[in-house]
């Protein structure tokens, strides 16, 4: 008689992530407003596509690279640190990766033992808690203050620090809620960090979409922090480089080589052809990266507006940085933000990211990206005024 084979309690216990879940169920709809995808829809700028099509042409992308990357990448990415993170750095201390989420899993595999707590500030990305499950360690979930648009509680982040705390993973610009945490929040936490020993993971991949004269502080420029901080940064983001799938890590020379022992097994390497588009990215104009900012903010006040033509649907915060937003409902059928999202997505024709998925904070709330055009903006909230008002 044949058994049920039976899958690992780390992965099993991993719910079905609701936002891929979104993304399938919209598939089934025609003339989605998408509101929903994190991801930049204005194309990979010439230039890194330019880049990669050398690559190509010169023969230079059929093989692995080294582990950590091509040198000539690293180098530049050397001295992009110093240039907009105030950070010093040496190639010993780059690992290029495939985009910024394998980094994080490799940085938490190679620091977290079994039953090793991790501090996470809700809401979170989801995958942020994953990686901590699959690495059979205990995600803790410390909400932020939504009244201070979601800032870090300091004394909840204390009171959560145990004998088992082994790191904590900060996100900054934050997905979902948009909020950039200040310099003083983040010194105030590598304090903690280095008072009780702990590795902080930074994911700080939309490092350059910051608004209102807000700026992005990386906490590896603290140089107290030398070895209790990895840094994970992405192309993705800044260069809408999505598909490309290619990051890059920062950690102390002495961590980078066991960091590499478990991005070996995930990956080998980042793809090649992928790390000469990134090297043209960090080598080319920087003009794109100042366009897509302009229309991030542009699109993001845009939304402010419509949605404070929903007040009685919606109450928000206006977010600091990223692309994202994180508005809470206010209808009693808001209480379940799946549902509330697959009406949406049913009725209206738009498609938005149910809370839930970013924690049990994330509950009554839905997060809307404005990494879109303007036309899809007005499209998505005529519907959404139609259905509610």
């Amino acid at each position: 008689m044949n058994k049920t084979f039976r899958i690992s309690n780390r992965v099993s216990q991993i719910p079905k992530s609701a936002i891929h879940e979104m993304t399938r169920l919209s598939k089934e709809v025609d003339d989605v407003a998408f509101l929903s995808w994190a991801k930049p829809t204005s194309g990979t700028p010439e230039h890194i596509n330019e880049g990669a099509i050398t690559a190509i042409r010169n023969g230079s992308v059929g093989g692995y690279s080294e582990n950590a990357g091509l040198v000539s990448l690293r180098k530049a990415i050397v001295e992009k640190l110093k240039r907009d993170n105030d950070i010093e750095a040496d190639i010993s201390q780059i690992l290029v990766t495939v985009g910024a989420i394998e980094g994080l899993s490799a940085a938490v595999m190679a620091i977290i033992d079994p039953g090793d707590e991790v501090l996470l500030f809700t809401p979170t990305y989801s995958t942020h808690i994953r990686q901590v499950v699959i690495a059979s360690g205990k995600p803790v979930l410390i909400p932020t203050v939504e009244e201070e648009g979601f800032a870090l509680d300091f004394d909840a982040i204390r009171k959560a620090i145990s004998p088992k705390t082994k790191a904590i993973i900060c996100c900054s610009p934050n997905n979902p809620t948009g909020t950039v945490f200040s310099e003083k929040e983040l010194r105030e936490l590598a304090s903690l960090a280095l008072q009780h020993n702990l590795m902080i993971v930074t994911d700080e991949a939309y490092e350059y979409f910051v608004f209102d004269g807000h700026q992005h502080f990386s906490i590896a420029s603290i140089p107290e922090m030398k070895g209790h901080v990895i840094s994970c940064y992405t192309f993705t983001k800044t260069y809408a480089m999505t598909g490309w799938r290619i990051g890059y890590l920062h950690a102390d020379e002495s961590l980078i080589p066991q960091i590499t022992k478990a991005h070996i097994p995930f990956a080998i390497c980042a793809p090649v052809v992928s790390q000469y588009a990134a090297l043209a990215a960090l080598e080319g104009p920087q003009d794109c990266v100042s366009e897509f900012r302009a229309h991030y903010l542009t699109a993001r006040n845009l939304m402010c507006e419509r949605l404070d033509d929903l007040d009685s649907v919606f109450a928000y915060y206006k977010p600091d940085g990223s692309y994202l937003m994180f508005p809470k409902i206010l209808l009693e059928e808001g209480k379940d933000s799946m549902a509330f999202c697959k009406n949406l997505l049913k009725n209206g024709k738009v498609s938005t990211t149910p809370g839930i998925a970013f924690g049990p904070t994330g509950e009554s709330h839905l997060r809307l990206s404005f990494c879109v055009p303007l036309d899809e903006i007005n499209k998505a909230f005529d519907r959404i005024k139609a259905l509610f008002v």
